[in-house]
């Protein structure tokens, strides 16, 4: 088990795309939740649109401003907020801002790897 996991900010801002970094996963020995790093440039978001997952998700926002739609209702969340979606709960997130963000994503339980993760909500 490695125990310390870093951050490697030079790829993760380096480049234009979206990115997501995995910290600990099925994969790297975690047993009750999961971590990734995700950075999230200006004008993208969630790519599953508003969704729902089976597991708790959480944000904490490093840089940059997110939105958010949770349950309908839309907000921002800068730099040092924690950002809670229920599981269950239909949620999304974008970027309307002019730099990227990034937030440390955690999510608990570790999420079935035989189902999907996400999974859409109908929006009328």
């Amino acid at each position: 088990m490695e125990y310390l996991r870093t951050v490697d900010f030079d790829t993760l801002l380096g480049t234009d795309a979206r990115v997501s970094q995995a910290l600990l996963d099925a994969r790297t020995g975690a047993t009750s939740c999961a971590v990734s790093c995700v950075k999230t440039p200006p004008g993208e978001g969630s790519p599953a649109g508003l969704h729902t997952h089976q597991v708790d998700q959480l944000f904490y926002v490093l840089q940059g401003t997110m939105t958010v739609e949770i349950e309908g209702t839309v907000q921002r969340a800068g730099p040092g907020t924690l950002v809670v979606f229920p599981a269950g709960v239909p949620h999304r997130n974008w970027n309307e801002g002019p730099e990227a963000t990034v937030h440390i994503s955690v999510v608990a339980p570790v999420p079935d790897g035989t189902l999907p993760f996400a999974t859409p909500v109908a929006t009328t």
